[in-house]
């Protein structure tokens, strides 16, 4: 266990690195965007959030799978000390991204006529032609942010993520006060992400030369790309062909949703999503490392720890922040907005479904598999995925609309986990603790439906509701989870021994840690 544990160590420190970026900036945008949304009209605020996603079509065509393949050979070179290829990485990979960023980002200019007329709104052709920016932009970023993650540098990471939140909100807030309406939004959105992409590429820089030196100072470029697309591209074509599907939902959306009202609520509750993702999004970026250093033969004990405690913790974290999110929804939206966005509870506690399937190792599936080199057993996996999404997609949201479209994108899912576990299991003899997400999703929906029952009585005030509903919810998951030993004394040693890496924060969940087990004594349990 005791690789494992180092290993997890070095996963908490880098996903607190990134938790506190996501929280950050996410603070800062969603000041912005709860002016936004004020000063916009529901209406216009839909428009907008179809204008700055009408560029991702052109832009599934940049990766190739380079930044998973940054990732994966960054982390397994410099676990092997072989500097000289972790610096070819870099380089092959911030190139790659350049060049081909550029390309489709004129496409996409080019293409704003198509593109418009594809999502039923011609008139949006010169915002799209805006937007455009940010596939170069994405393109730098995603190359910076597979670089730090490949390194476990995820403070930069979350540098340049506040730089990308701060510039937008100061952006976009200003740009709509003047009067511009939908194109000051679009445009400080693209010029905020062109700035945090510069910002990722300076910083990815400075670490390519806080390297040490490598044995031979020869960049070996045109080998480390083609090893890179061997092992990426079978990744790019399901992210190719996924990112098709997740187009082809804004097309179907657009397409049978009329109401740029509605879908304005549904951009309002996909914001308040990333309440979810501050937890979710950490464990995701830190696995994948993770897995690429351990070798399934040599390391078969190791990795089944790894795995296991990752699916175990995550769920731990990850589900009941989702289901508080889901029982709190129409207080959390009704204290910024009231009720100008009437379906946006609805929709976020939809939204949130997705993020309950972490119990079966969601999280960590993807990344074990990616992480030890199976790639084109991932490529077949969604390929079944998006056969099943565009039909569903287009039959549900015909008849439901945009609840119709959150449900087929949910239920699509499933047979890609099932198919993974059982590859799992059959190839490195790993699977999940049954017993252990069983007994978190029963504590999770105990003091979910508790919560959400309470609320729902009290004559209060949103802001009131929500924050006697959370303490409710922590409360009672908390005297859920001691008495069904959802978490048992030996869980809490090993996240003390974790927790030993996030510097400041050690303090204070050590004495969080230390009064779980006291209650836990004196119950004896």
């Amino acid at each position: 266990m005791s690789k494992a544990t180092e290993m997890a160590k070095v996963s908490a420190k880098g996903g607190f690195h990134l938790l506190w970026g996501l929280v950050a900036s996410t603070v800062i945008s969603s000041i912005g965007t709860i002016i936004i949304a004020t000063l916009l009209s529901p209406s216009d605020l839909g428009l907008y959030s179809i204008a700055v996603g009408a560029p991702n079509l052109i832009a599934n065509f940049r990766d190739w799978g380079i930044n998973t393949a940054m990732v994966k050979y960054s982390a397994q070179y410099n676990s092997e000390g072989e500097i000289a290829k972790v610096k070819s990485v870099f380089v092959s990979g911030i190139v790659f991204e350049l060049i081909l960023g550029t390309a489709l980002t004129f496409t996409a200019f080019f293409l704003s006529d198509f593109l418009a007329v594809i999502l039923q709104r011609p008139t949006i052709v010169p915002l799209i032609q805006i937007s455009s920016l940010i596939v170069l932009s994405t393109a730098l970023m995603n190359a910076a942010t597979a670089a730090f993650t490949g390194l476990e540098r995820m403070h930069l990471n979350s540098v340049m993520l506040v730089v990308q939140s701060v510039v937008k909100t100061g952006l976009v807030i200003g740009l709509v006060a003047l009067g511009l309406g939908t194109y000051g939004a679009v445009i400080g959105f693209s010029a905020a992400l062109f700035i945090a992409g510069i910002v990722g590429a300076l910083l990815t820089y400075s670490v390519y030369r806080s390297l040490p030196k490598a044995n031979t100072g020869k960049l070996e470029l045109l080998k480390t790309i083609k090893t890179m697309l061997r092992y990426g591209f079978p990744v790019s074509i399901g992210t190719i062909i996924t990112g098709f599907l997740t187009y082809f939902y804004i097309w179907v959306m657009a397409y049978f949703v009329t109401d740029n009202a509605l879908i304005g609520n549904y951009s309002v509750a996909q914001n308040f999503v990333v309440l979810i993702t501050f937890f979710a999004t950490p464990v995701t970026t830190m696995l994948f490392p993770a897995f690429s250093k351990l070798n399934a033969e040599k390391d078969g004990n190791t990795l089944k720890n790894v795995f296991q405690y990752s699916v175990k913790y995550a769920s731990l974290i990850v589900l009941p922040v989702t289901v508080m999110v889901m029982a709190l929804a129409h207080p959390a939206i009704g204290t910024i907005f009231g009720n100008k966005y009437p379906d946006a509870p609805m929709f976020l506690a939809l939204l949130s479904i997705i993020y309950l399937y972490t119990a079966i190792g969601n999280l960590s599936l993807g990344n074990l598999i990616g992480g030890q080199g199976y790639t084109k057993f991932g490529l077949k996996v969604t390929l079944l995925t998006v056969a099943l999404g565009f039909p569903m997609s287009f039959i549900f949201t015909s008849q439901l609309g945009i609840v119709g479209l959150i449900v087929a994108s949910s239920i699509v899912a499933i047979p890609a986990m099932l198919i993974y576990l059982r590859f799992a299991k059959r190839k490195f003899g790993v699977t999940v603790d049954w017993a252990s997400s069983a007994k978190i999703a029963f504590s999770s929906a105990a003091a979910g439906l508790l919560t959400y029952l309470s609320i729902s009585v009290l004559p209060f005030s949103y802001p009131v509701q929500l924050l006697l509903g959370v303490v409710i919810f922590v409360l009672s998951f908390i005297a859920v989870a001691i008495l069904t030993r959802t978490i048992t004394n030996t869980d809490l040693a090993n996240i003390r021994e974790i927790v030993k890496a996030l510097g400041p924060l050690r303090k204070p969940l050590n004495l969080i840690i230390s009064l779980l087990e006291k209650i836990i004594q004196i119950l004896k349990l």
